[in-house]
């Protein structure tokens, strides 16, 4: 489109989270990186280096508000909060989910999982994907003509993706292609988005966690 103005909303899922319990930490309190998630925080933010970023938004979630800070510092910029980043709405918040693990073994859960379209153990897909969108947008007029980046949560954000390539929104999550300090860059010409990009600046740092690419919560 000639003479449409280019946006870039750059869309952060936050580094690794300390859980040495391993349960589905959700939107508890208290999750804060681990050592090597704020490393990951730092390559996110050093991946963008030289890029015209005028507008950083985060989840009022502790870990995403520690992965913004290296791109607020980075770029001069203060962290602004958007409620609807936030990682979804989940029944299973607080416990130990993995599978044959935990209370996915025990029956009086069973009811929670009848459904995994919508799903019925949480916040709507169509819902997640709503919200999500409407962030975006958000901060693609904050940022008109520059770039922005919104740090969110693995689900939230492959949600919006899907929703955004009109891909039905249930799938598996083991195919989620949202590592943890991944970016997921929405392009806009005008308001239109006109391209997806993605990338992993810190893959050499999840190499060196066994967990990371399981990581619960997200």
């Amino acid at each position: 489109m000639s003479g449409a103005t280019k946006t870039v909303v750059h869309v952060l899922r936050h580094g690794e989270v300390y859980n040495p319990d391993k349960i589905l930490y959700g939107r508890l309190p208290g999750f804060r990186l681990s050592e090597l998630g704020v490393q990951m925080a730092k390559a996110a933010a050093e991946s963008l280096v030289g890029r015209d970023i005028a507008h950083v938004v985060a989840s009022p979630l502790e870990r995403a508000q520690q992965t913004a800070e290296p791109f607020a510092a980075q770029f001069t910029l203060p962290i602004e909060v958007d409620e609807r980043l936030i990682e979804s709405a989940n029944l299973f918040e607080g416990k130990r989910v993995a599978v044959g693990d935990g209370a996915l073994r025990q029956p009086r859960y069973w009811y929670l999982m009848r459904d995994p379209f919508t799903p019925s153990w949480g916040e709507p897909y169509v819902q997640i994907a709503q919200r999500m969108y409407a962030a975006v947008l958000a901060a693609r007029e904050a940022a008109e003509g520059h770039e922005a980046v919104c740090v969110s949560h693995q689900l939230p954000i492959w949600t919006l993706r899907r929703f955004v390539e009109r891909k039905r929104l249930w799938h598996d999550p083991r195919r989620r292609q949202c590592a943890l300090a991944s970016l997921t860059s929405f392009h806009f010409e005008d308001a239109r988005i006109v391209g997806i990009g993605y990338s992993e600046p810190a893959a050499h740092l999840i190499a060196m966690s066994p967990g990371a690419r399981t990581a619960k919560g997200a």
